[in-house]
């Protein structure tokens, strides 16, 4: 990642000139309210601040940027994961953001943005873990728990790609939230989380060495906003995300949140 923002700097000048050009072509939005929603526990892409209360993060950063862009006002509110797809999908809300892995079954209810963000599954246990070191061995270690969140991606992996395909395993333990399941895993009440690597990245840092991540990468995921089916807002965020790939400024907020920022410092 470092190497590639050290290009991007170095290429400057080169790109100016087409991204100029995306940004003035991106649709006016006349200063209309969008509410989104979010979770608030997805360090480093949304998250309250330890320091003070305030909800940051990578996707506040780019959804500010965006609508800052595209001449709209955003209004933020709160939910869990497991009603957020069903609220925007009824219309509660305009946008979801929560690190949402784009999946043609939740499609089935809501629109997705174009990708913003490639992410990995890891697993992340606690610092001192011994007993494993990859899914296999956790399989195999009959009294291990993984702690999830309910109809997650991280759920079906752990249910068919570490365990038995029996999603009503006892081995796992199920959460409302995702920052519940860490909590679960630091106080010893599970021994496996599994996360996408921007959350776990974030974790891992915070953690002063109680958490880290093991194994292999268990799959490839593609984030997105979500909106109601049909919604106006799909073309215009989409066009704004295109501008913002391409004159390096996600580069910068992975930059700033996954290299620069030090939770609770």
């Amino acid at each position: 990642m470092l190497a590639r923002r050290t290009v991007l700097a170095g290429f400057v000048a080169l790109a100016l000139a087409p991204a100029l050009s995306i940004a003035a072509e991106l649709p006016d939005l006349k200063g209309r309210t969008v509410v989104i929603v979010t979770e608030n526990a997805y360090p480093p892409l949304q998250f309250v601040d330890p320091k003070n209360g305030q909800a940051i993060g990578w996707e506040y950063d780019a959804m500010n940027e965006i609508a800052k862009r595209l001449n709209f006002k955003v209004e933020y509110q709160n939910t869990s994961w497991d009603a957020m797809i069903q609220a925007v999908s009824d219309g509660q809300y305009d946008i979801g953001m929560t690190g949402i892995t784009i999946k043609d079954d939740r499609k089935e209810k809501v629109d997705f943005s174009d990708p913003y963000m490639r992410s990995q599954q890891l697993m992340l246990v606690r610092g001192d873990e011994k007993r494993f070191t990859d899914a296999k061995s956790f399989a195999a270690l009959d009294n291990g728990l993984i702690g999830a969140q309910p109809g997650t991606s991280p759920f079906y992996t752990a249910v068919y790609e570490i365990l038995d395909g029996n999603e009503q395993n006892p081995r796992i333990k199920l959460f409302e939230t995702f920052g519940a399941t860490v909590q679960a895993l630091k106080a010893g009440d599970v021994d496996l989380v599994l996360t996408d690597s921007t959350a776990g990245e974030g974790y891992v840092k915070a953690s002063g060495g109680s958490l880290k991540t093991i194994g292999e990468p268990l799959g490839t995921e593609d984030f997105g906003f979500i909106f109601k089916n049909g919604s106006d807002l799909v073309a215009p965020v989409n066009a704004a995300i295109a501008a913002l790939k391409a004159d390096g400024t996600l580069d910068s907020l992975n930059g700033k949140w996954f290299l620069d920022y030090k939770m609770g410092e």
